[in-house]
């Protein structure tokens, strides 16, 4: 039971996507945005005024808070907070929590009031722009998703580097991976619940009329990016580590392997769309490359360490394995960073000031700076009124320099700066790949160096997803469900449906 209806035209109404969203550590696919319902018009001839009135401020509250917050709030530009001081994803986060408990009193023990709502949702994945299905376990299932994608925004934010406090370059804080960890688990928990206890709530004909955002498939790739992006940062703590060996790291590499592996073949046939599932798509590839980079790397480092020709053959082919799979990785990470929204590193704005006061064309350099690089309109006094300018020297007079050179040098593809794992591979990567294959190839025949890559150890995973259950019905309904059965009580038998 429960009728179904999708938009498959997008209007620009309501799915919005900014231009750029600036440096991505965690790819967050856009946040499915809640539109109003009206809980009095379906529920009020069964429900009592109070529940109804609780039902609609709860959700209510999420529908504003989503609308304001959701199109911007994977733009890293942005700071997240609201006007009083809070986080505006732990706000959201919370709103939807308080809300769960609430909700599941629709669909206690199969009750028919499940049907009665339609709940409506825009998607981001989706070629349809929205979906509405009157079934109160689409709207679980909903707000497990948001309550997942929060906390991926909430890894991204705390996984982006920052300035020291020593002035060097930008780092991430041990502190802050640490913690990122803890929050993936957490997003892994919510897919995970989803994946094994919402979705088999549901028919085989309602599950396929769910948005492609909600599908088994994208819920456990993003399910497994999670548990991967957790292995990434301990892979990167175990570098720093001077007691982690090789062979703690190579198997962190392994692992990861096999996550990125599990969630490629979950996402890569599925209809993603839109920009946001495309581009989903791009990132999996991407960090699934770094992976095998890695696990080649420490594989190969260790099999340098026997003592036949045997073992320095597969260590060499191992390691120029590495080094394919990260050229690999940084030409789809280049292809991931220029699909839109566009996630890139731009100029700055104290930059482009000083070209805007020195450029003859100015409202062509204002006009693209903010349409395409921010990705929407500002009023550009305003933005630049506060900026310092800096010393700039584009090697000729600026009045000089053409509009297109300007603009062409704005937008200079160039992918974020690496940290953490990657940084420190992609010194190490091509190095040791080039000095260990002149050794070996010195020492033995060409006959005696494998070139095929030996098989990656298989490891068994080890990070799990949060243990996270549905929380108990809110009290307010066995108050309601209380006063229901004294109200029929009390009724005149004549009068009893």
């Amino acid at each position: 039971m429960g009728c179904f209806l999708s938009t498959s035209k997008d209007t620009g109404g309501n799915r919005r996507r900014p231009g750029n969203i600036g440096e991505v550590s965690v790819y967050v696919p856009g946040l499915r945005i809640p539109k109003p319902v009206d809980f009095s018009q379906s529920l009020g001839d069964n429900l009592s005024k109070n529940m109804v009135e609780r039902l609609s401020a709860l959700r209510t509250r999420i529908v504003v808070m989503a609308a304001q917050e959701g199109p911007t709030i994977t733009r890293t530009r942005r700071k997240s907070a609201t006007q009083h001081g809070g986080s505006t994803l732990a706000d959201l986060h919370q709103a939807l929590e308080d809300y769960l408990p609430v909700l599941l009193g629709l669909v206690k023990d199969g009750s028919q009031l499940q049907y009665k709502v339609q709940f409506v949702w825009v998607n981001q994945e989706d070629e349809a722009e929205e979906t509405a299905i009157s079934n109160a376990w689409y709207e679980v299932l909903s707000v497990l998703h948001l309550m997942a994608m929060l906390s991926l925004s909430q890894a991204n934010l705390l996984l982006l580097p920052r300035t020291s406090a020593d002035g060097y370059q930008p780092k991430v804080s041990e502190e802050s991976r640490r913690a990122s960890v803890d929050i993936f688990l957490k997003a892994a928990g919510y897919l995970d619940c989803a994946v094994r206890h919402v979705l088999p709530q549901m028919s085989p004909e309602l599950r396929r009329e769910l948005p492609v955002d909600l599908a088994e498939g994208d819920l456990r790739a993003l399910c497994l990016q999670a548990l991967g992006q957790g292995v990434d940062i301990q892979l990167g703590m175990a570098i720093d580590s001077t007691k982690a060996t090789l062979a703690v790291k190579r198997r962190l590499a392994c692992e990861m392997v096999k996550y990125w592996q599990q969630a490629q073949d979950n996402i890569m046939n599925l209809p993603l769309a839109n920009g946001w599932g495309e581009k989903h798509k791009l990132f999996v590839k991407w960090k699934y490359f770094e992976a095998k980079a890695a696990a080649y790397y420490y594989h190969g480092l260790i099999l340098d360490e026997g003592n036949t020709e045997k073992f320095h053959g597969m260590a060499v082919a191992a390691l120029q394995a590495a080094d394919e799979y990260f050229k690999e990785s940084k030409k789809a990470c280049e292809a991931f960073n220029a699909a839109p929204p566009l996630s890139r590193c731009f100029q700055s704005p104290r930059l482009i000031s000083v070209l805007i006061s020195h450029c003859y064309n100015s409202n062509l350099i204002v006009e693209f700076y903010f349409k395409k690089v921010v990705g929407e309109w500002q009023s550009p006094n305003l933005f630049f009124n506060s900026l310092s300018p800096p010393k700039f020297e584009l090697g000729c007079p600026l009045e000089h320099t053409h509009t297109d050179t300007i603009i062409s040098f704005l937008v200079l593809d160039r992918n974020p700066p690496l940290w953490g794992t990657m940084k420190y591979l992609s010194e190490k990567i091509p190095k040791d790949t080039s000095s260990k294959v002149r050794i070996n190839r010195d020492l033995y025949s060409y006959e005696k160096i494998m070139e095929t890559a030996p098989t990656l150890p298989d490891f068994a995973l080890a990070l799990k997803p949060d243990e996270f259950q549905l929380p108990p019905v809110h009290p307010s309904w066995t108050d309601e469900n209380m006063n229901r059965g004294q109200a029929g009580a009390n009724q005149p038998k004549g009068d009893r449906g």
